[in-house]
């Protein structure tokens, strides 16, 4: 077995799995390589060894009895009026919270935000993003990962009256910077993981996921996939074939 460490701090893991999805009709439950999408996340979380609690919030009967095959808790489906198409993250998390502080009395210190369209995260990634967050004191972890050179921030342009201009400064694009060692490395967030302090939930000032403190999680490109359209449905199929589908 596998030594895991004594933590004084506790972790939500919440899985979000809408009914209803347009891209890729029962996106969430729908096979891939022969298993439930959504399962792969669930695997990650339990198999990651730091996630006390891990549970579904969802509208959805039929993802809720899935999830629940494959050990997740389900403790309450979601109200209609935060499940459809255009409920942000932000209240679909409160309530998750606030419900199971009221039905359980249960408060954790983090919240780890976890979607089910990125089947390529990893275990690891998992219990890497927990002991950041822990080492450093940051407000959160966020997933990200290295934008390629071509599309560098001071590489891009637009279209301006008719005319390419350089997004950065609106200058000529003769100042382009050219040369690869002359460009800073450039992140973008992947949405595999979301982990920050239970508290930024309900800030009076500004309710949100990230603090003033946000530290990076660094995924190689390798893992990163994000399901929405059918062409990502291949795409995944192709990524996980390739590691194997191990967590």
């Amino acid at each position: 077995k596998s030594f895991i460490p004594f933590r004084m701090a506790n972790v939500l893991g919440v899985i979000t799995a809408r009914g209803g999805s347009k891209g890729i009709p029962g996106k969430n439950i729908k096979p891939l390589l022969g298993k439930p999408l959504i399962a792969y996340t669930i695997e990650a979380a339990k198999a990651s060894g730091v996630v006390d609690r891990l549970i579904l919030s969802t509208d959805d009967p039929a993802i809720a009895e899935v999830a629940k095959q494959h050990g997740c808790d389900v403790p309450f489906l979601r109200p209609a009026d935060i499940a459809d198409d255009k409920s942000a993250h932000l209240p679909v998390l409160q309530h998750a919270v606030k419900a199971l502080k009221e039905k359980d009395c249960y408060e954790p210190d983090y919240v780890l935000l976890l979607q089910p369209t990125s089947p390529a995260r990893q275990a690891f990634h998992i219990k890497e993003a927990v002991e950041l967050i822990e080492k450093s004191g940051a407000d959160s972890v966020l997933s990200v990962a290295e934008i390629p050179e071509n599309y560098h921030h001071k590489k891009a342009m637009a279209i301006n009256d008719g005319i390419l201009r350089l997004v950065k400064d609106g200058g000529p694009i003769h100042n382009r910077v050219a040369r690869r060692q002359d460009l800073e490395k450039n992140y973008w967030s992947i949405g595999s993981i979301y982990l920050f302090k239970t508290g930024l939930l309900f800030d009076l000032a500004k309710p949100n996921f990230y603090g003033e403190k946000t530290m990076p999680y660094v995924i190689d490109a390798k893992y990163v996939v994000d399901i929405n359209v059918p062409t990502d449905w291949e795409a995944a199929e192709k990524v996980l074939e390739k590691l194997g589908t191990r967590h």
